[in-house]
């Protein structure tokens, strides 16, 4: 990207203000942003001023800058970077964006940048004599299917040719621009094809009447239609004499009661004891615990029911026996966790080594 400096000093105005209305939407935008965040409007601020004075001035940058508390440096820097902000006078009427990328050169863009050039100025970015016109050339523009296209102001102008953009030059130099309708200059939609549709042009079907039932046609359906996908099982969620609280709230009732209370007697399984034989040993609290979290499948939770249990150290872990195993699953309900994840074996990496014989026993980084 080429240097964009401001304007000489020779044509840069004394003092930018916003004009009343424009200040009014200026604090406003500024509010939009949180407390301390209202820098972030110094783009949509640039572009008021821009579009109140024709051009950036450095009066508006050192005038913006002083209305979010910005240091100049900062917002020069900003309309500076970015090319929709114009550092230098342009036409006053028009300032005329030809697109030069490759869709719009393939189209002829070469030669509206020629007009522009006879027309406006040889040079881009210098208005005329006048000071109404000016132009220059620009990267896309987004309207590639209706190539080659301007941009003035805010508004396309595409599919274009030579003597369409030299009339819509004129009308803009003699004040009567909106004249003008913004868009394809053609016969077209937006971007719908050139000439008319060129798909589904053949009109669509009216669907057929339903044909008349026959009684061989129930006697070939053995299963409802609504139940032929589903599973044959003796499960409850699947049993339609089970009654649920939708159907018989009262009868219901009885399904929830369970004969036992342990697993054994047909009901849920109940937590080891601590008083049990198989519980690990614990330790008091050592002034600095191992992070049981690097052990994957050991949340901040658990790590917290482990410090209960008198579990701190990754060496505790490591050194555990399959029955102390079984028992710290059961006491979390884990359902064979323990023996998936292989938190002894893990343990006694980060045991040995930390998180670098981590690494060389598992090949990635503990959790």
């Amino acid at each position: 990207m080429s240097v964009r400096r401001l304007a000489e000093e020779n044509v840069q105005p004394a003092a930018f203000a916003f004009s009343k209305e424009n200040a009014v939407w200026a604090k406003a935008t500024i509010k939009k942003y949180p407390k301390g965040r209202e820098q972030s409007a110094v783009i949509p601020l640039l572009m008021r001023a821009q579009e109140q004075d024709g051009w950036v001035t450095k009066a508006a940058i050192e005038s913006i800058a002083d209305m979010l508390t910005m240091p100049y440096i900062r917002v020069l820097e900003v309309a500076t970077f970015y090319t929709q902000f114009q550092l230098k006078p342009v036409g006053t009427r028009a300032h005329v964006q030809v697109c030069g990328t490759t869709p719009c050169m393939l189209r002829g863009s070469e030669d509206l940048i020629n007009l522009c050039k006879k027309r406006i100025h040889p040079n881009p970015l210098t208005p005329n004599e006048a000071g109404t016109l000016s132009w220059e050339e620009v990267e896309c523009q987004g309207t590639c299917v209706n190539a080659p296209m301007v941009m003035i102001f805010k508004d396309t102008y595409e599919d274009l040719t030579v003597p369409q953009l030299e009339y819509i030059i004129d009308r803009f130099d003699a004040g009567k621009g909106v004249d003008v309708k913004p868009g394809p200059q053609i016969d077209r939609i937006f971007s719908a094809p050139v000439g008319g549709l060129t798909t589904l042009l053949t009109p669509e079907k009216k669907p057929a009447a339903p044909r008349a039932k026959k009684a061989s046609d129930d006697a070939a359906v053995s299963v409802p239609p609504s139940n032929s996908a589903r599973a044959k099982t003796d499960a409850p969620e699947t049993d339609p004499t089970l009654k649920t609280p939708v159907t018989a709230k009262s009868e219901s009732a009885a399904n929830d009661k369970v004969s036992g209370e342990t697993k054994a007697e047909g009901g849920v399984s109940a937590k080891p004891s601590l008083e049990d034989k198989n519980r690990p040993a614990g330790i008091a609290k050592p002034d600095a615990p191992d992070d049981l979290k690097l052990i994957s499948g050991v949340g901040p939770k658990i790590e917290g029911t482990l410090h209960e249990l008198g579990i701190f150290t990754f060496t505790q872990v490591a050194g555990w026996k399959k029955a102390e195993r079984e028992w710290v699953d059961g006491y979390l309900n884990f359902k064979g966790r323990i023996e998936r994840d292989d938190w002894v074996k893990q343990a006694k990496a980060l045991a040995k080594g930390g998180e670098a014989e981590y690494i060389k026993v598992f090949g990635k980084k503990p959790r």
